[in-house]
């Protein structure tokens, strides 16, 4: 993919052959075009920043709005997608160029919005593939509290840094962190390493007192000031820590934030009946994210449906985990507002495309039925514009509806793992890996561009995050 002015075009098959030989232009003639070139290379910016882009013909875009194409996911052909002052100003065919705009070649990809994870542990990195053994409680007591409890800012700053980047590379330009690091220090080095990834983010903050005055101090200090942040408060909820709930609610009525909070992820926490503490507290409503929410009973998901509380999905970590499967279609049923989270450490990677065709599989094999919700189309809609509403942000991401912001992603289906096209709709979601992303856009800023990460050594990322990991073995 290219924008135009290019720096230089790339040289031809026929030079390549006679200028350099066969062999360095054997991965041409195997289908393997620049932008597979090794992850050390970092990308440059594609254009000025500020500047609008036009993605020029591109073979298939998912508006995610009915309203300006074809089916639920607004489907066009052949079309262009404009961004200007970071938002989307226009989607259609033979879309003209304003000045100053850089025209990108987007012929033969895929344009959709970008992915919304509404739910990730970014710190937890640093446990990738760790205690494959254990359930949720035995992966927390061996692999989490250790290394939670030993943590230092360049290492949160590492972990941190090393996952975003992962989920950007992987199509996510939204993200809410459910975190439980305390101390002052390391959460400003997290909200820095996550600022500086240029990913749109919720900083969900769990406060171990009942006390607003430290999630003010780093709503008011480090998360406001960045464009791209936004805050939630944090909570387990259940009957044992009863006040606390109540005071994380208040705190987040007093910030005017959701309250963010794991519900019955495993059956043994049945007892907690989180979903009653949420009710006695007054927290059930649209300001009130529940995440995994696999083991409620009929009237709970009926109470969570008709206050409108929004839920997260998580499959991949619940498979994991041996946690069970969420009744989706149940929430589906009751008009539940669901969208999908790659849950941090227990994903092991930012893989969205692996947690979409896990969504769907999982409901599947649950009911032994391919009929079953959700179908390709509806997982489309929960990676977008399903978990943007259920954030409370479809006002400003997950579609590419005029007047929102410019968060895109490119999709190059001109891959071993993806061609030939079939279905390319179904494709996205059951061969798409995320080295098809080719450009992801977050506010028109590109972050991803060809292939690569703009501005980003990720042999260093990488290099910064296996030695932090090295010394907090050293300090256990």
């Amino acid at each position: 993919m290219q924008s135009t002015p290019a720096p230089r075009p790339a040289p031809s098959r026929r030079d390549l052959l006679t200028g350099v030989g066969l062999a360095a232009a054997a991965p041409l003639l195997l289908g393997v075009t620049a932008r597979s070139a090794p992850p050390d290379r970092p990308a440059h910016p594609p254009v000025p920043a500020g500047r609008a882009v036009l993605l020029r013909g591109a073979a298939l875009v998912l508006t995610l709005d009915p309203a300006l194409g074809a089916g639920p996911l607004g489907l066009l052909e052949n079309a262009d997608v404009l961004m200007r002052n970071a938002t989307i100003a226009a989607v259609g065919t033979g879309l003209q160029a304003p000045p100053d705009t850089s025209v990108v070649d987007a012929s033969g990809k895929l344009v959709m919005p970008g992915f919304v994870d509404t739910h990730t542990h970014l710190w937890q990195a640093a446990i990738r593939g760790g205690c494959t053994d254990g359930d949720l409680f035995d992966w927390l007591e061996r692999c989490t509290a250790p290394r939670r409890e030993r943590l230092t800012p360049a290492a949160v700053h590492s972990f941190v840094r090393l996952a975003a980047l992962d989920a950007v590379q992987s199509g996510v330009t939204t993200l809410v962190d459910w975190v439980d690091i305390f101390a002052y220090d390391l959460v400003e080095s997290y909200v820095r390493a996550l600022a500086g990834t240029g990913v749109r983010f919720t900083y969900a903050m769990f406060p171990p007192e009942p006390g607003a005055t430290l999630v003010a101090k780093v709503k008011k200090e480090l998360v406001d000031p960045v464009p791209l942040g936004s805050f939630q408060v944090a909570t387990h909820a259940a009957r044992a820590v009863k006040d606390l709930n109540r005071a994380h609610w208040e705190a987040a009525q007093d910030l005017g934030v959701m309250l963010n909070s794991h519900v019955l992820e495993r059956s043994d926490q049945r007892a907690d009946d989180p979903i009653g503490v949420l009710a006695d507290i007054g927290a059930l409503g649209p300001r009130l994210l529940i995440n995994h929410a696999i083991h409620l009973t009929d009237d709970e998901i009926a109470a969570v449906a008709d206050h409108d509380a929004r839920a997260a999905h998580c499959p991949l970590s619940n498979m994991r985990l041996a946690s069970g499967v969420m009744r989706l279609s149940e929430f589906r049923r009751r008009g539940v507002k669901v969208g999908l989270g790659l849950d941090g450490g227990t994903n092991d990677s930012s893989d969205f495309h692996a947690l979409m065709k896990t969504a769907i599989g999982l409901q599947r094999a649950r009911a032994t039925d391919a009929g079953v919700f959700p179908q390709v189309h509806d997982v489309l809609r929960m990676a977008t514009l399903g978990g943007a509403e259920a954030l409370g942000m479809a006002d400003r991401v997950g579609s590419l509806t005029p007047g929102k912001r410019a968060d895109v992603v490119v999709i190059d289906p001109a891959a071993l793992n993806f061609a030939p096209r079939f279905d390319w709709i179904g494709q996205i979601v059951f061969n798409g890996r995320p080295e098809n992303i080719d450009s992801v856009f977050v506010d028109g800023r590109a972050l991803k561009f060809g292939g690569r990460l703009v501005d980003i050594d990720t042999n260093r990322v990488v290099r910064e995050a296996e030695a932090a990991a090295a010394r907090l073995r050293v300090a256990g």
